[in-house]
Formats: C-alpha cells, structure tokens, sequence
C-alpha cells in the first residue's frame, strides 16, 4: 500500500491558489488554466472578464474550499477570498451596470 506524504501549510497554501486559479477561469467560461498563465509576468488577469455573479459564485466556493483545506475560519477565508480577488481576479465585464 502507498502512503501519501501529508503536504506542509505553504505547500497547501500553493495548492490552494492553484486550484483558486483554476476554478476562477472554470466559472467564467474560460478554457484557461494556471499553467497557461503560471509563467506570465504581465497583468494576465486583464486578458479575460467574468460577470460579479460569477464573481460572487467564484468568491463562494473560495470561501468554502479554504475553511475546508486550510481549516480557516469563515470570516479568514472571505476576507483571504477579498485579497485573492484583489490580486488575482478577472475584471468585471458587467462592473458599470
């Protein structure tokens, strides 16, 4: 049998931008994913829009997925949502509406 080595808090942490990334471009409809983009030095979150629903639903499941693998609390996961978000998120394609 194969026991799986337990991953340390940073290497949950990469893990879980990775998969943050990913369900991002999942939710806007985009067939992107972090290795397209992993080695981009530009501002590639500019490349690609979701709506603030999608932004919101994104944002949800974030929330949820760190509670659930980071073991954070509710109020930790939406605010770390908030500053993935800042960092990391696709602009608004419905923002003046």
């Amino acid at each position: 049998m194969e026991t799986r080595k337990r991953l340390t808090r940073e290497q949950k942490k990469e893990k879980a931008v990775i998969d943050l990334i990913n369900k991002m471009f999942e939710i806007a409809g985009h067939n992107v994913t972090y290795e397209d983009i992993k080695d981009r030095k530009d501002n590639w979150f500019w490349d690609w829009e979701m709506t603030m629903a999608q932004a919101d639903e994104w944002k949800e499941w974030g929330k949820q997925y760190l509670m659930k693998n980071l073991r954070i609390r509710a109020r930790a996961a939406e605010v770390e949502m908030m500053w993935i978000n800042l960092q990391w998120g696709l602009k608004y394609s419905d923002w003046l509406e």
